[in-house]
């Protein structure tokens, strides 16, 4: 006994609406599957729910971007121009620019450096010294400036202290007459 034909059309209860989707997502995404294995297609399907999450399907022999760019060759269409290659490509250096400066960044704290060379080595250890001389001349630096600070604080002191005595003997000579100034 076979099922019986719906009329397709909007479902209007949400609940109802989500449960259909669900199943069909499931069931689409099955399909995508055993087209895959049974005939050797290379299939992609992206699905994307009425909430925006994304769902996928790719035959396990090929990559999204191969597909795109198959469906690009065989129907004419533009699906990303020269720009967007460019920024594709801007963004493959970036990483890989980035996994290099992680690298280095280990190698500098002393991590994974069984892996260098003499060679690297030396230059791994000039880098260090180098760095170092400019933490000591930083460090210098400021302990400099703690100590002219420290200096133009404790001439500021006195000179306040100095005042405060200046006035406090001329309240003392100002009591003594019975005057205040």
């Amino acid at each position: 006994m076979g099922r019986g034909k719906i009329e397709i059309k909007r479902i209007e209860n949400s609940s109802n609406r989500q449960v259909t989707y669900s199943k069909r997502k499931n069931g689409i995404l099955k399909k995508a599957k055993e087209i895959s294995v049974l005939c050797d297609a290379q299939v992609s399907l992206i699905l994307f729910g009425a909430s925006g999450k994304m769902h996928e399907y790719i035959s396990p022999s090929t990559t999204l971007i191969d597909i795109l760019d198959r469906y690009q060759r065989a129907s004419g269409k533009t699906l990303w121009d020269a720009k967007h290659e460019n920024l594709s490509n801007e963004i493959d250096r970036i990483k890989k620019e980035n996994d290099s400066m992680q690298i280095d960044l280990r190698h500098l704290k002393g991590e994974d450096i069984t892996s260098l060379n003499y060679k690297e080595l030396m230059a791994l250890e000039e880098s260090l010294e180098n760095g170092l001389t400019g933490v000591r001349e930083k460090k210098m630096e400021v302990h400099r400036m703690f100590k002219r600070n420290g200096k133009i604080l404790e001439d500021e002191n006195k000179e306040l202290n100095f005042l405060l005595q200046q006035h406090m003997a001329l309240e003392g000579v100002g009591n003594m007459h019975g005057q205040w100034i």
